[in-house]
């Protein structure tokens, strides 16, 4: 099968987006089939084309969301290099810029859409309003988001049953939706597969001992991860527990204003801000972790949820349906709602050693459940759906042709 998978973002920007495709990619790559990636050039403002990655990346300009950019709805250039792949399905991963290009290819050359709905605008609309016209620019995205997916797209795949009920439920949805949780190439988190001289080595380089009780947050430093909440509790966890550190993984618009706030707090010394990380260091910061620490409200799924249950890490997270698909409570994992609930999940492993190491290895378990492979397994499904669907639309929509033209024929 040919495959167009079309993002805003791809590689080298690392997001779980873009951890998500690269790892559908290849998944699809290893069972034969031929993927090709269309993208918004984050680097230049030229048309690049890797042959033999098959990625193609289209210029234009920022949109003051994350690195996104802005691209052309219909370059010409583009459409030439792609119509020469004889695509079989277009996988689109994004509503805006290079999704609609991806909406209109598709409907321009008879190719069946399947889309993945991967982040709630809702919650990011006031990078683009800075605070003003809220209400009205959530009401814009939401009629943009349902337009997108409802009228457009053969297929749609959400990867919780919360996106799945946001659509049923609120957007009010007819056509199909396969809840399938994006997968990650678990086996490069699992324990045998990490050489403990680089997590030694990492935990030096973070001023870090085998006696800190290490916290780990990974994420974008933005107002919507709710990092603060974080911050604001490790300063009542320290007054009891010193050795109880928090390494914040991630950059974002909000990096400086976390670490001012944690100077005023007087925690700064407890809490490590490690900026971006290369993504084939990540497993080691999870390797350095006791914990991983989440409160964040806005999640479609959470992948490094995944990454921490494949390291063998406890999640403690923010209750919230995003997380509840992956995590059982009391099981692999542990949920809070206030900062009070939070601190208290986090002294009871810390006092309990062995609970710790009975919640990791249930996580390890769930983690195997969001392979690459599986992921990969199931999305191909919907492709082969996607195909058959177009072909009976196109089926019916000659019959209806025919039928008309005879009709005419005959008045």
């Amino acid at each position: 099968m040919r495959i167009g998978i079309f993002s805003e973002t791809y590689t080298p920007y690392i997001s779980g987006l873009v951890t998500s495709i690269a790892m559908l990619k290849g998944a699809l790559e290893k069972e034969g089939h031929e993927v090709y990636v269309v993208t918004a050039n984050l680097e230049s403002f030229k048309y690049q084309y890797d042959e033999k990655e098959r990625i193609l990346k289209i210029p234009g300009l920022p949109t003051g969301i994350y690195d996104s950019r802005l691209t052309s709805i219909y370059p010409m250039k583009a459409v030439n290099k792609i119509k020469s792949w004889n695509l079989d399905v277009i996988h689109s991963q994004t509503e805006f810029a290079i999704g609609t290009f991806a909406r209109l290819f598709a409907k321009q050359f008879n190719i069946p859409l399947v889309h993945t709905y991967h982040t709630l605008y809702e919650d990011y609309i006031h990078y683009i309003t800075k605070g003003y016209f809220n209400k009205s620019g959530k009401k814009i995205v939401e009629y943009l988001t349902k337009f997108y997916c409802d009228t457009t797209a053969t297929e749609l795949i959400v990867p919780t049953n919360k996106i799945y009920k946001l659509f049923k439920d609120k957007y009010k949805f007819e056509k199909n939706i396969h809840i399938i949780p994006t997968g990650i190439e678990t086996d490069r988190f699992y324990v045998e597969n990490i050489h403990e001289e680089q997590v030694e080595e990492l935990r030096n380089t973070l001023n870090l001992t085998k006696k800190d009780f290490v916290l780990l947050f990974v994420g974008r430093l933005a107002e919507e991860k709710n990092v603060e909440f974080l911050l604001q509790s490790e300063r009542n966890l320290i007054e009891k527990y010193p050795d109880i550190k928090l390494v914040i993984v991630g950059d974002g618009p909000d990096k400086e204003k976390y670490e001012k706030l944690s100077k005023e707090l007087g925690i700064d010394k407890q809490v490590i801000f490690t900026g971006k990380s290369a993504w084939e260091d990540m497993p080691y910061y999870y390797h350095i972790a006791d914990v991983f620490v989440t409160a964040s409200k806005t999640e479609t799924q959470g992948l490094t949820i995944i990454e921490a249950m494949a390291s063998n890490v406890i999640p403690v997270c923010m209750k919230d349906e995003a997380f509840q698909s992956m995590v059982t409570d009391e099981l692999n994992g542990l949920f809070f709602e206030t900062n009070e609930e939070y601190e208290k999940q986090i002294i009871r492993l810390h006092d309990n050693r062995t609970e710790l190491k009975k919640f990791d290895k249930q996580a390890r378990i769930q983690a195997e459940h969001y392979s690459s492979k599986n992921y990969g397994e199931r999305v191909l499904e919907v492709y082969e759906r996607a195909i058959k669907e177009k072909k009976e639309e196109n089926r019916f929509g000659l019959i209806s042709k025919v039928a008309k033209n005879i009709k005419e024929k005959f008045k």
